[in-house]
């Protein structure tokens, strides 16, 4: 197998939570040969989707985790399969990107996950596919109408759609003096879209991610408990990690997703869920794989590529 990841610059990650990383230390231990690529690398010449592509060999050493191989250009579709691990935000570049990935799909190599699914199902909008198990929700660039579900569920959260880590989450409740304001910041004076959810007090056990592979949920989940005085769970956001077997609610919002996602060519995703109730869907690159591996008998990154090969074959 020969495959090809596409994240943010290596030399910046920490290797003790990356989860990117983790995928390219359990191909390698595999045999696979793994090239890396940034989202510059990626580029369509007279019809055909190329990449300046560079070996890259991983190391379990904080101070010397990686190196790479001189640069070589390469035809995408001879991988057997590209992840596409970039983090957000999902902006014009991100989809540009999608793009060159998706013809290089066409032209022979399997993307994780399907570029077409990575434009179509935005990690906060996609969950109104699934009401049923998701809290009350508001999408819209009108400040009346958050107003109004404000006036109705008294405590809110409201957050932009490509956002990630718990950037410009606000919890917002019914006397707030500063509704109007986190409203203009967020839509950009009515010219964007934002969410608003109804206020989940379960959020003090922790915003659980539940990773799906495949349609099949991990057994565990990573509950994020956010600090002292937070709203936001989020490791990013100064949360707390703690590893945890799924809860019946748990498996049954993994069960009602699962075979969704497969539909859709999602082979990892993320699911936030706060109590019983399903927050977000995360389709770019879900992470904490390293955070459950550490504390259960797991190894998430390896089903993963287990699951690839298997589609492929």
């Amino acid at each position: 197998m020969k495959i090809g990841v596409v994240m943010d610059p290596i030399g910046s990650i920490n290797i003790k939570k990356d989860s990117t990383f983790e995928m390219i230390w359990q191909a390698q231990l595999l045999g696979w040969e793994v090239v890396y690529f940034e989202m510059h690398d990626l580029l369509i010449e007279n019809g055909k989707a190329v990449g300046d592509a560079r070996s890259v060999t991983a190391f379990q050493d904080a101070n010397h985790w990686y190196e790479l191989g001189e640069t070589y250009r390469m035809a995408l579709g001879d991988l057997d399969a590209i992840l596409m691990r970039k983090d957000p935000p999902f902006d014009m570049e991100f989809v540009y990107a999608t793009y060159i990935l998706e013809l290089a799909e066409a032209q022979g190599a399997m993307v994780v996950n399907s570029p077409q699914a990575l434009r179509d199902c935005n990690e906060k909008t996609y969950c109104a596919w699934f009401p049923d198990v998701c809290p009350e929700t508001l999408i819209t660039r009108n400040a009346r109408d958050f107003r109004r579900f404000l006036d109705t569920h008294k405590d809110v959260i409201l957050k932009p759609l490509d956002g990630m880590g718990g950037a410009s989450i606000f919890r917002v409740q019914q006397d707030s003096p500063n509704i109007g304001v986190i409203i203009e910041t967020l839509t950009k004076h009515g010219t964007r879209f934002a969410m608003a959810q109804r206020y989940l007090p379960e959020i003090t056990a922790g915003d659980k991610r539940i990773l799906v592979v495949a349609g099949e949920a991990v057994p565990y989940s990573l509950a994020r408990i956010p600090a002292q005085g937070e709203t936001r769970g989020n490791l990013a956001a100064g949360g707390r990690g703690v590893a945890q077997p799924l809860s019946d609610s748990d498996f049954a919002i993994a069960k009602r997703v699962g075979p969704e996602l497969v539909k859709r060519n999602i082979l990892f995703a993320g699911l936030d869920v706060i109590g019983d109730r399903l927050t977000e869907i995360n389709v770019t690159s879900p992470t904490c794989i390293k955070e459950i591996n550490a504390e259960y008998d797991t190894n998430i990154a390896l089903d993963l590529l287990k699951a690839i090969e298997s589609k492929l074959h």
